[in-house]
């Protein structure tokens, strides 16, 4: 069976790519530095809003609007994976071939997939409380007022089953 992706122009998307074999190698701050260098470079050549992110040292997790002229994710995850393996100069594959991607269907969607991202340092044991996560977005969003800057401490939050691994 082959996958079929769902384009939508300007769409919203919740993101998942791992890193080849779960090697941890995004564990290192450098690593995560050039990432976000990418990231930049794609940007400039290719917008796109990231309204949520996580980096975890084999996967990350985003949520990006594509601008209301384009579709294509699949360019801009290409260019990126490309620009980070190109910095790192490694001869190991870096990347899994693919990523996985579920298009964000409304403002309720949206908060389970934001609350998903910025709780899955906690999920995996990496950190106690998601503000202690450095390389995630959750204190910008605490400056926006998406969250308290206590969240998640208490437990986790209420994420239905499947949101996630759709």
């Amino acid at each position: 069976m082959r996958y079929r992706r769902n384009y939508v122009v300007g769409g919203c998307y919740f993101f998942t790519v791992v890193t080849a074999g779960r090697r941890p190698w995004l564990g290192k701050a450098r690593h995560v530095d050039l990432l976000r260098a990418a990231f930049r470079n794609v940007r400039s050549r290719h917008p796109f809003a990231i309204e949520a992110m996580v980096v975890l040292p084999d996967h990350l997790h985003a949520i990006w609007t594509l601008p209301p002229a384009d579709g294509d994710y699949s360019l801009r995850w290409r260019l990126i994976k490309s620009d980070v393996s190109r910095r790192i100069g490694s001869v190991k594959r870096l990347w899994q071939p693919r990523f996985w991607e579920h298009t964000i269907r409304d403002e309720i969607d949206f908060t389970r997939h934001m609350d998903y991202i910025h709780y899955n340092p906690v999920k995996h044991g990496l950190a106690a409380a998601p503000y202690e996560w450095p390389h995630s977005s959750f204190a910008h969003c605490v400056r926006q007022g998406h969250y308290l800057p206590d969240w998640g401490r208490a437990g986790p939050p209420n994420i239905p089953a499947g949101v996630g691994h759709e």
